[in-house]
């Protein structure tokens, strides 16, 4: 939903519809084929057709669903296009992931020495030492 819209003023836009078509191979993902059409249903050849594949990666977590779009003028092309879109997905997901964890490593709290109160926790009567997390 946009910034500007509210909750209760949803609407669907007439001149954005597709009909959603899904093909897949059984093993290695699936091809979302949006094809225009107008109000009434009828093919809108005006807007050009997306091809959009779909996989999943399974990670320590569990499966981790990958959407991308393939550069097609046919559903025969997008079949052909998919591994290299998918690769190309798959790349920058892994940098994604790889960036989101520099950041929340980046984010821990470093005590340091002589900060207050000293020991551990700011207690009195804690752990002598300057208190610094060291990463290898």
């Amino acid at each position: 939903m946009a910034a500007n819209e509210r909750p209760d003023d949803i609407q669907m836009d007439a001149s954005s519809l597709c009909r959603e078509e899904i093909y897949t191979d059984r093993r290695f993902g699936t091809i979302r084929v949006l094809v225009p059409v107008d109000p009434d249903g009828n093919d809108d050849s005006k807007r050009a057709t997306v091809y959009a594949g779909e996989a999943q990666i399974m990670t320590q977590v569990g499966a981790l669903p990958i959407s991308f779009e393939i550069e097609a003028k046919s559903l025969a092309e997008a079949v052909a296009g998919y591994g290299a879109a998918a690769k190309a997905a798959l790349d920058r997901t892994m940098k994604e992931l790889a960036d989101m964890r520099r950041q929340q490593q980046t984010g821990l709290v470093i005590p340091q020495a002589g900060g207050g109160m000293g020991g551990l926790g700011g207690m009195p009567g804690g752990l002598p030492g300057g208190g610094k997390i060291q990463m290898p």
